[in-house]
């Protein structure tokens, strides 16, 4: 009994730690897609497999000190593309990006108001709730380093009503 009591704390174990974990949304940052107290299932294995995609939702660690605050944005830039904002446009290497899941036009640019050129390790990340979101466009978080990035945002498991997986294409 006490074996298979270990081996089953320790399979639990692993799979949070390589495979996937429970998170819940907190703040509106990524409304309309995410709201306050959705509850996601993280999954981390196709990133070490694959790089993050234009447009995935992912979970990040905005400050490497910090180990317990997590972010959930949508990847926007990627490494090696120059982004700027110009009044609520976005721009990828001088071409407008054509998206639509930002609620709102963007009403600051931050620091991204200037050209962003990122390292070959770097991602521009946003909320959906542009106006409401402190992301890549703050100088506190800039452009967001591939190590930082946990996983990414799979389905969401709560409210039980919009139980299914994330759209991030």
């Amino acid at each position: 009994m006490i074996i298979y009591f270990v081996v089953v704390i320790v399979s639990v174990l692993l799979i949070h730690q390589f495979v996937g974990q429970q998170i819940e949304v907190s703040g509106s940052s990524m409304e309309s897609t995410l709201h306050n107290e959705d509850h996601l299932i993280l999954e981390k294995v196709s990133y070490e497999i694959n790089k993050p995609k234009r447009f995935d939702i992912v979970v990040f660690r905005p400050y490497e000190e910090d180990k317990d605050t997590y972010y959930i944005k949508r990847v926007i830039g990627l490494p090696g593309e120059t982004i700027q904002i110009i009044g609520s446009d976005i721009y990828i290497n001088d071409q407008l990006l054509n998206e639509d899941y930002g609620n709102n036009p963007i009403a600051d640019g931050g620091i991204a108001k200037e050209p962003i050129v990122l390292g070959k390790d770097e991602y521009f990340l946003l909320g959906d709730n542009r106006n409401n979101s402190k992301d890549s466009r703050d100088s506190s978080i800039g452009a967001v380093e591939r190590k930082a990035i946990i996983g990414r945002a799979w389905v969401r498991i709560w409210p039980f009503e919009k139980f299914g997986v994330l759209e991030h294409q």
